[in-house]
């Protein structure tokens, strides 16, 4: 029931120096994206992974008792630029085909967002065709694409991610679920109907979970917090998180270091009793 963090919570440092300072604030295991969480080592394109070098990050993590859990890769999935989606694919196979060197079962992502908003069949068509194509190569190298949803992208309900999962119908494809992201302010007062829901629709495909606080602001917006300093029901989360998904890692996330002890406490709290 071990809580995690996102590694570059901590900043961006050298390989040899994270490891040691995750382990040190209390952390097992961490969702680790390499380019915003190691400073040492230039991960800005695609190319420069090998199985040493994967190893030798993984070796530092696992001397230090953390494991990477997930490999983040923050990139535009379906990117209207078919040259820039055709780099992030590159980059997101590339840790498909090294994540296993890391040590890690999976990389995560969310789909990708335009600043309008807008979406077209057009979208949909090239982010099921590049989710094709990234299913894959992980079941050619026996890890999983982990998918997240997130208001305002191009998959940013539980029912358009589950819509993409069944035309898709990967056994390497899961879920990173995290309910904060499925939240507005227009839905915030039937948050319960929300959670419930993205539970009924994926809870079965859940691979990994993120935890993050969501609450009403008073200009009207939702704001965002670490864990037990917002307004949504993490009872209900990590009940639910309990019934469908044991055991499953949950990685940390809007926490300044300060902060993250008290909160990784508060999720294992609820967490083990409910």
């Amino acid at each position: 029931m071990s809580v995690g963090v996102l590694a570059h919570l901590f900043g961006s440092l050298p390989y040899k120096e994270l490891p040691a300072k995750v382990a040190a604030s209390g952390f097992t295991h961490v969702q680790l994206a390499l380019w915003k969480a190691i400073g040492d080592i230039d991960f800005s394109e695609p190319g420069n992974l090998s199985p040493g070098l994967a190893g030798a990050v993984g070796e530092q993590f696992d001397k230090n008792g953390v494991a990477i859990s997930v490999l983040g890769c923050y990139v535009h999935l379906f990117d209207r630029d078919e040259a820039q989606r055709r780099r992030n694919v590159a980059r997101f196979k590339e840790l498909l085909r090294y994540a296993r060197d890391f040590g890690a079962p999976m990389v995560a992502a969310e789909t990708g967002r335009h600043g309008d908003g807008v979406y077209t069949d057009r979208d949909w068509a090239v982010m099921k065709a590049t989710l094709e194509e990234l299913a894959e190569e992980a079941e050619k190298r026996g890890v999983f694409v982990g998918l997240e949803a997130a208001q305002g992208h191009l998959v940013g309900t539980a029912s358009e991610l589950a819509r993409m999962l069944e035309e898709v119908p990967s056994p390497n494809v899961g879920v990173v679920i995290d309910p904060g992201n499925l939240l507005t302010a227009d839905n915030f007062a039937r948050q319960n109907e929300v959670i419930e829901e993205a539970f009924a629709l994926l809870g079965s495909r859940v691979i990994a979970a993120h935890a993050k606080d969501r609450m009403p602001l008073a200009d009207g917006s939702l704001g965002t917090a670490t864990a037990g300093l917002g307004a949504m029901n993490y009872e209900l989360y990590m009940k639910l998180l309990n019934r469908y998904k044991p055991h499953v890692h949950i990685i940390m996330e809007e926490a300044k270091e300060h902060q993250m002890a008290q909160s990784k406490a508060y999720i294992e709290g609820i967490r083990g009793r409910v």
